[in-house]
């Protein structure tokens, strides 16, 4: 490992920068404005079979300015502010404003929501893995993959590591900056040989290099699942129970994020948009946004507009409670931000969750499952067939068929089909819940969805 560059770390400049192009946008006509830097630096190195079979690095920063005029506004973006960039920047984007179509919900956050302390959450490990460290990573995830009695190759290893940050200034006085690490490592094995074949993977990703799994138990597990899958079978078509494992249960979450999204909800493309205040999950249940989480994925101490972040209970006892919303969907609806928005250098803020996760239930897994005489244990998840406008969901699927509370033999190329109404209503979690992605489940089990197979 070695100390990551002092000017890496350092935000002193980009500050500086934006703070330049807020200055310069005033002075060119803007009413207001914002400014965005955004600091990126990655490692990173792919193995096949002991061989390094790529590397790379990408190093960069990036600016965006959002001027307003009245409810007209305009974003531009450039990764180079040297000379006279800034006020050629500057004036290009009050020019774009000027020629706008209004947009009454335009404009900066409240100065009130504005946060006036930023929290440490430990997002920066202060030290990056050299180039060779990562090809050890990876060499080490793929040998412990091979070395699984039944895979027959591998299809490849990586290991990678990164920062990255963002600063946002705006023209209400508000400065802040956060900067977050980022480490990984992932093994993807095949067991089996010609048709037979079956690949499977495992990955593990954290901010602190201390805080990943070990490489050789990120192969084994690769291994171990590959030839899990072996010799699938098919199923006939019927209506069962479906078990989602925690690898693919987020999903889940994250179709009900999508729907409870502000912009969704404004623009009434989501089949939750009537649903505020109903009884979508059975009593007890929860769905937590936290972007404080220390050392979270997703963790931030203020959104895209300087609002302070803060958890929030989407669903508390089962009960739909919020949307997710930016200063510009809450306008809309006639509501107050609940300090979600994102944005990008180029793009205008919207609304987006962070560190998503469903609580955990009280049973274990076992448990969840002991009572299913026929069903479906999923791993993984085909293809993206889902309706937002209706709720009505589809997706291919892989994974074991339940026999007698077991899980008992591999099954492939099903689909599983139904309505997120309905599955939120039967919906189980059980209390394996680990922080491993950025939106996390544990083991959910759902009543009653059509199984598709032969």
């Amino acid at each position: 490992m070695r100390p990551s560059s002092p000017s890496l770390l350092d935000q002193t400049v980009l500050t500086d920068l934006a703070q330049s192009l807020v200055a310069a946008a005033r002075r060119a006509g803007a009413e207001a404005a914002d400014a965005v830097a955004v600091r990126s630096m990655s490692l990173s190195v792919e193995v096949r079979e002991g061989a390094v079979q790529e590397s790379e690095r990408a190093e960069g920063d990036d600016f965006g300015l959002r001027v307003l005029i009245g409810k007209r506004q305009a974003v531009v973006s450039s990764n180079d502010l040297s000379g006279s960039a800034v006020e050629d920047l500057a004036a290009r984007a009050v020019a774009m404003a000027r020629a706008a179509p209004e947009d009454k919900f335009a404009g900066l956050a409240d100065p009130a929501m504005l946060t006036k302390e930023f929290l440490n959450l430990d997002l920066t490990d202060p030290e990056l893995p050299s180039v060779e460290r990562l090809e050890d990573l990876a060499r080490a995830a793929e040998a412990a993959g091979l070395a699984v009695k039944g895979v027959t190759r591998s299809d490849g290893a990586s290991a990678s590591a990164g920062i990255g940050g963002m600063v946002l200034v705006t023209s209400q006085g508000f400065s802040g900056a956060y900067l977050g690490s980022r480490h990984s490592v992932s093994m993807s094995a095949i067991a089996g040989e010609g048709t037979g074949m079956e690949r499977d993977y495992d990955f593990s990703s954290a901010l602190h290099a201390e805080d990943l799994d070990s490489p050789e138990k990120i192969g084994r597990n690769a291994g171990a699942r590959a030839i899990e899958r072996l010799n699938p079978r098919k199923v006939s078509t019927r209506k069962a129970p479906v078990v989602f494992d925690p690898r693919v249960a987020g999903s889940l979450v994250s179709h009900l994020s999508s729907a409870v999204n502000g912009t969704s909800i404004a623009r009434k493309t989501s089949f939750l948009k009537d649903k505020l205040g109903a009884q979508l999950f059975a009593s007890g249940t929860r769905i937590i946004d936290d972007p404080l989480r220390r050392r979270g994925l997703r963790s931030r101490p203020f959104d895209a507009e300087g609002v302070g972040s803060k958890a929030l209970a989407l669903i508390d006892d089962g009960v739909l409670t919020s949307w997710l919303l930016d200063s510009a969907t809450a306008r809309e609806l006639n509501l107050t931000t609940t300090g979600h928005a994102q944005r990008g250098v180029s793009s205008v803020p919207s609304p987006g969750a962070t560190n998503l996760h469903l609580a955990a239930g009280a049973q274990t897994p076992e448990a969840l499952i002991a009572d299913i005489a026929d069903g479906f244990y999923v791993t993984e998840l085909i293809g993206s067939g889902v309706n937002g406008v209706t709720g009505d969901y589809s997706r291919g699927a892989s994974g074991f068929w339940i026999e007698n509370g077991k899980r008992s033999y591999p099954v492939s190329e099903v689909t599983i089909a139904g309505n997120l109404l309905e599955m939120f209503r039967t919906l189980t979690p059980a209390n394996d819940l680990e922080f491993r992605y950025g939106t996390n489940a544990p083991t959910v089990r759902v009543e009653g969805l059509t199984i598709a197979g032969h």
